[in-house]
């Protein structure tokens, strides 16, 4: 009878430390307390704990004798080692180091992130309903939860929690974005929609921003090329109403508008358009005017003379050539300027490493200072191998000393001018063309256009650099080509292959 029960006791003591181990292990994987992982946990400590209680005595007597103090010692060496570890597993933990060796950064969190959720005021939460575990959301939270304490992340089962699934009103499948009583539903979750959705929860108001029309300018949701469809999505996508007016038809900038924006217009405003615009700026107001050089343009100058001079601010009557050959790099000539020069300015501070290119651009600049209370800055600034050409001719061009203006030649300026207690803010930049669906995505383009736009909109916290997407690397070959590669690596490489094999073995015989 005893030799069965120290049998049991002895079975209880493996048993016991199995459960609890494979309770944890469940845990860590389900990453929810469900009541079955709560049952093996407590079971293996309790069986656990009744293996040392009964056998107490002879625990203790084995430790009294020699095998017992050797046993000891092997016990507590190894408990050092699992300190030992545990403490640089710690370490890791708390400063751990992560390498990316994609092109694109593609697994490393973006700057905009890091601001936005390193920031958070709110605790937010994401929640998945599902039935099993989406590791690649939860792989992509734990990133999230090392920049913030206020995130959290948790998956449900809907049909295990019927209760929480009605307060959401969420079934399996779902991932929701909740702070407070705001709650978001995504699509996807990647982390440019996590962030979007994190900011839609957190923040308590839209801004708007207004897109001028009657003047031929990029049609704000045009999908072709040439249209500002993607800015407008990913405005909305970053939390901003847009909206289109017609100063003629409203008979002033709408005050509902929190910026201004003038997409390439191709026609003049009308004096009475003008002084709605420079009203709205001396009443504090955000504007950025996207101004297109009249080449690539005839007759495209805006009639903004008043409020540009008002503003000290002068367009250049000119086409910016770059003679480094970087246009080449994009499929694009001389005329398509890269600049890479970013005076200091909130707008452009995260940009030193990343490059823009405007297919083609007029000059902009301030004069020898700015007027009043206005403080400006030259945002961008194209290579010393650049000049505005003041005479374009059958797309010829040499630099005339005397004529043109030498390089580096500053394509946008940044203004601001304190207004009793508000600050008006005024962005010019000579193209618009940067901005379109066709450029938008290519190099810094869309970061020197968001960052402007939340800027203006004094959202300073969302200026940053802007999760990557994968670059597309698939190779298309022609009939013959792939011919090519079939012989090569079917035939030929083999063949060489065993043809050397032999001759070795040929001369080695």
């Amino acid at each position: 009878m005893n030799n069965n029960r120290q049998e049991m006791t002895k079975l209880a003591g493996i048993v016991g430390p199995a459960l609890a181990l494979a309770g944890y292990i469940l845990y860590s994987r389900e990453q929810v307390w469900k009541w079955y992982i709560i049952a093996l946990i407590a079971v293996g400590a309790a069986l656990l704990l009744a293996s040392i209680a009964l056998n107490f005595k002879s625990i203790v007597a084995f430790f009294r004798g020699r095998q017992g103090r050797l046993g000891a010692n092997t016990v507590v060496l190894s408990v050092a080692v699992i300190a030992i570890l545990s403490v640089v597993n710690f370490l890791g933990y708390r400063h751990h180091k992560r390498f990316d060796l994609t092109a694109e950064g593609l697994y490393t969190l973006s700057d905009q992130t890091k601001k936005i959720v390193g920031n958070l005021q709110k605790d937010v939460k994401v929640i998945k309903f599902d039935k099993g575990n989406d590791q690649q959301l939860a792989d992509q939270m734990a990133e999230f939860k090392y920049l913030s304490n206020r995130i959290s992340y948790e998956r449900i089962d809907a049909d295990q929690n019927p209760g929480l699934a009605r307060q959401y009103a969420a079934r399996n499948g779902e991932t929701l974005v909740v702070a407070g009583e705001r709650t978001e539903r995504l699509q996807q979750t990647d982390e440019q929609a996590l962030v979007n959705a994190i900011m839609k929860v957190t923040r308590d108001k839209l801004k708007r921003v207004c897109f001028t029309e009657g003047h031929e300018e990029k049609a704000m949701s045009g999908t072709e090329a040439d249209g500002f469809g993607t800015v407008e999505g990913v405005l909305k996508s970053e939390n901003y109403e847009t909206k289109s007016v017609n100063l003629i038809s409203s008979g002033q900038v709408p005050a509902e508008c929190d910026v201004l924006i003038s997409a390439g217009p191709k026609k003049a405003f009308l004096p009475q358009e003008a002084a709605m615009i420079g009203k709205y700026l001396d009443e504090g107001g955000k504007v950025l005017l996207l101004v297109d050089p009249e080449p690539d343009h005839p007759n495209s100058d805006p009639q903004l003379g008043d409020v540009l001079k008002a503003w000290n601010i002068n367009l250049g009557n000119d086409v910016v050539l770059d003679a480094s050959g970087a246009g080449r790099l994009i499929g694009l000539g001389p005329a398509a300027p890269v600049a890479g020069n970013y005076p200091d300015h909130p707008i452009t501070k995260d940009m030193k490493r990343s490059a823009t290119f405007f297919p083609m651009a007029r000059s902009v600049k301030t004069g020898d200072s700015a007027k009043g209370e206005a403080l400006f800055t030259e945002l961008i600034k194209t290579s010393d191998n650049s000049w505005g050409e003041t005479e374009l001719k059958n797309n010829e061009a040499k630099f005339d000393a005397g004529k043109d203006t030498k390089g580096p030649i500053s394509l946008g300026v940044a203004e601001t001018k304190k207004i009793g207690d508000k600050e008006a803010r005024l962005v010019v930049i000579g193209d618009s063309d940067f901005a379109t669906n066709r450029y938008i995505r290519l190099l810094g383009n869309g970061d020197l256009m968001f960052n402007t736009v939340n800027w203006l909109a004094q959202d300073e916290d969302l200026i940053s650099i802007r999760p990557k997407s994968a670059s597309n690397r698939s190779i298309t070959m022609t009939e013959a080509q792939q011919s090519t590669f079939w012989w090569l690596t079917v035939l030929f490489m083999p063949l060489a292959a065993a043809g050397a094999g032999a001759y070795i073995w040929w001369k080695r015989r």
